[in-house]
């Protein structure tokens, strides 16, 4: 049994089944429990909850201040990072020494400049229309690397029929010399034990390239940066050459994952409003978590080394977020040695959005869920913790659990505490408790620490009106106004499409309702 393929627990069997099943029902169990026990004290002991909203509260303001101290310091890198003329910086970079070590310890030295570097893109694709996709693929063939050392792979699915056939054919009429190389690869339908997702396309498109480029014409796998982008990805002029100087500069370049920013700006003028304050947010955490590294684990488009990905095996073919386990499958592979490392440097993609209002809002609660069973790594990270306990470095790896743990648990009660929790006191704690001190108080109390926090709010509000593209002609000019008194709305819209979404997926989880991939609908 290879343990660091698991998708879920019915991959298993006997005790090793049970064991697994307990681990997914924790994280969901442990934020009803969060909940349940919050609202049934409101009534039995309304003083004891309370005190625990005002301590909560005044956490809550210390973190809000903490995150956006965090968040100045990561625009402040993003803005010199745009700054910097990248391919300039690589003209300096010199020959060098790299110790190439495998999963048992063998080291290999290899010297090499950073010219020899190889860029292979892996874009999977389903049924996006041919401009989405151009739109992309351009990019690529716009960037200042030299192309005849870049190899794309335009990864479509079967399942995506006529549409994705006419497309990728289309495509690959006006690329295909655009590159060194440029394949299209069709990953088929209906193959036993995998699910209908990113990761299984990713994983055939990258064998097929092994296959009919790297092995065929002997490219040197220890040359070669894998950068996997989610299709509506349009990267930003000098993304490789910033690549390769962090892949040059690492402590462990190839024990390294390489993680740029993604900024939601392809569509976000025409997006609706909920769905702007939602890309955003997922954008500023992002942002806060690259100065945070010892928290970074891969998300949506990134890069790693070709060699890393041979070394476990290519994605598993039965995850739905793919994106982040590849990093955890890493981490236990090279028995802890593995890290992201941080690009602060941004990459363009699409916000959410549909045809119409409600189907957008609609589109966005299901990208949030599907981003919510990302829970599914808790007890991967659980059971691979246990099974190669004696080989991992114990701290790093009980750190890694929690860093999870405390994220999904926090996804999905946070809000849910600080806007309805703490008012159950009031309402179920009777007579007695309202004519209180503590109970005549605790409104008071927690307006004036909520109004301190506010501070996060506008900082956010004024970072995201910074950071929006140059306007198109059609808005009109209060449209940037407009979006910056949008935030007033975001202690709605973290309830809806934050706590809601990630409890639904703790639960599904929790009760073995497996969710399969869904595709993020793409129009701008």
């Amino acid at each position: 049994m290879n343990y660091l393929k698991i998708g879920k627990a019915t991959d298993l069997s006997g005790f090793e089944y049970s064991f697994y099943r307990c681990l997914e029902i924790f994280p969901g169990a442990l934020s009803w429990l969060t909940l349940i026990l919050l609202i049934v004290f409101s009534y039995w002991q309304p003083v004891w909850v309370a005190v625990f909203v005002i301590l909560f509260d005044v956490y809550w303001l210390l973190k809000v201040l903490y995150m956006a101290i965090h968040l100045i310091a990561s625009y402040k890198k993003l803005l010199v990072s745009q700054k910097n003329n990248w391919q300039v910086l690589c003209g300096g970079l010199e020959t060098k020494r790299f110790a190439i070590k495998d999963s048992l310890g063998n080291i290999a030295v290899k010297e090499f400049n950073w010219q020899e570097l190889w860029q292979l893109v892996i874009l999977p694709t389903y049924n996006e229309d041919y401009e989405l996709v151009r739109t992309t693929v351009s990019a690529l063939a716009g960037d200042s690397y030299d192309k005849q050392r870049m190899i794309v792979v335009l990864a479509s699915e079967e399942r995506g029929g006529e549409q994705a056939e006419r497309v990728a054919k289309k495509i690959s009429e006006e690329f295909k010399d655009k590159f060194a190389y440029f394949l299209t690869t069709v990953h088929p339908d209906g193959i036993e034990g995998e699910i209908k997702g990113k990761g299984a396309n990713q994983a055939w498109a990258a064998k097929c390239v092994r296959e009919q480029v790297v092995d065929k014409y002997g490219i040197d796998y220890d040359k070669i940066l894998v950068s996997v982008f989610d299709i509506d990805t349009v990267i930003i002029p000098g993304y490789f050459h910033n690549l390769v100087w962090h892949f040059w500069q690492a402590e462990h370049p190839y024990r390294s994952s390489y993680q740029p920013i993604p900024v939601y700006n392809n569509n976000i003028w025409q997006a609706p409003f909920f769905a702007r304050i939602a890309a955003f947010s997922n954008t500023f955490w992002q942002m806060m978590l690259q100065i945070r590294q010892e928290k970074l684990a891969t998300y949506s488009s990134h890069s790693m080394t070709w060699r890393t990905l041979v070394d476990i095996g290519f994605w598993s073919p039965k995850m739905v977020s793919e994106d982040s386990r590849i990093f955890f499958h890493a981490f236990f592979y090279y028995n802890g040695d593995y890290r992201v490392e941080p690009l602060h440097f941004p990459v363009s993609m699409d916000v959410c959005m549909d045809k119409s209002i409600i189907n957008s809002a609609k589109s966005l609660y299901k990208q949030q869920r599907r981003w919510g069973w990302g829970v599914e790594n808790v007890p991967y990270l659980i059971f691979n913790t246990i099974k190669r306990w004696k080989q991992l470095p114990k701290k790093r790896a009980i750190y890694q659990i929690f860093i999870q743990v405390d994220g999904f648990h926090s996804w999905a009660t946070n809000a849910l505490i600080i806007a309805v929790i703490g008012r159950l006191p009031l309402i179920l704690g009777g007579d007695r408790f309202n004519s209180s001190v503590l109970g005549s108080n605790l409104p008071i109390v927690t307006q004036y620490l909520m109004n301190i926090a506010m501070v996060g709010m506008l900082l956010s509000a004024v970072v995201s009106t910074l950071m929006l593209p140059p306007k198109p002609k059609e808005f009109p000019g209060w449209k940037r106004i407009q979006i910056f008194f949008e935030w007033l709305f975001l202690p709605i819209s973290i309830i809806i499409f934050g706590s809601v979404p990630g409890l639904d997926a703790q639960t599904r989880l929790m009760f073995g309702k497996y969710m399969g991939f869904w595709v993020t609908p793409k129009k701008r």
